[in-house]
């Protein structure tokens, strides 16, 4: 937030006006007067990182996070164990619940948390995938920092590379047909084979692919 203060000289008959920055809760972080260089007020002990090493720490704390949740990634991926500062304990190999529950500070680490949010809530499924793709991107991203390409440079590269991926993937999709049912089964139970009803994801997949067909016929019949 940015604040306008108006200041009368003593000497001249003038106003010259301050500009104050402050934070989200209302404290002063700079001031800065016409024709001064802006002087940033910090907190005691804290740091400032600028060019290719703050660009090299962002990209830390967002591989930090990819990391936390590649290993419960898969049919194979394990779950994790979190402790709140209550003493609560939640079991779970679900990106999207382990990412809301760990204490996250880094700017650029929490845009990885939002990311997670994003595609579960528009998806529904695919959080700790997400993820690990940017960490990823973001390792290689780094290796090019490193040797002095330019971030515009890095992300035109990646938009071209992302209209690539889509133009391929649509190329090498496979069609389903609504009607075959033994396909739709095996999707259903791919798709449960890495959360805890694995073990049942038989019986359940019979139950889903009864229900999505009697949904459809239902609609067909309306229409």
């Amino acid at each position: 937030m940015i604040l306008l203060n108006k200041v009368k000289s003593k000497k001249f008959k003038y106003y010259s006006y301050t500009h104050i920055v402050t934070n989200y809760t209302g404290e002063k972080v700079m001031s800065i007067a016409p024709g001064q260089v802006p002087i940033v007020l910090l907190k005691e002990g804290t740091t400032e990182t600028k060019g290719n090493q703050a660009q090299r720490n962002n990209i830390t704390a967002a591989k930090t996070i990819a990391e936390i949740v590649r290993t419960s990634l898969g049919p194979r991926g394990m779950d994790k164990m979190l402790v709140d500062t209550l003493g609560d304990v939640t079991i779970t190999n679900d990106g999207a619940t382990i990412l809301k529950q760990i204490d996250v500070q880094h700017p650029a680490a929490k845009m990885m948390v939002e990311i997670s949010k994003s595609v579960d809530d528009e998806v529904g499924d695919g959080t700790i995938s997400t993820v690990v793709l940017a960490g990823s991107l973001l390792e290689k991203a780094e290796d090019l920092v490193t040797k002095n390409v330019h971030p515009t440079v890095v992300v035109d590269g990646f938009k071209r590379a992302s209209e690539k991926a889509i133009e391929t993937l649509r190329d090498i999709a496979t069609k389903v047909d609504p009607t075959d049912k033994a396909f739709l089964n095996k999707i259903a139970r791919t798709s449960m084979a890495s959360k805890m009803v694995a073990a049942d994801s038989k019986e359940l997949a019979d139950m889903l692919l009864q229900f999505l067909l009697l949904q459809r016929n239902l609609v067909t019949n309306t229409t």
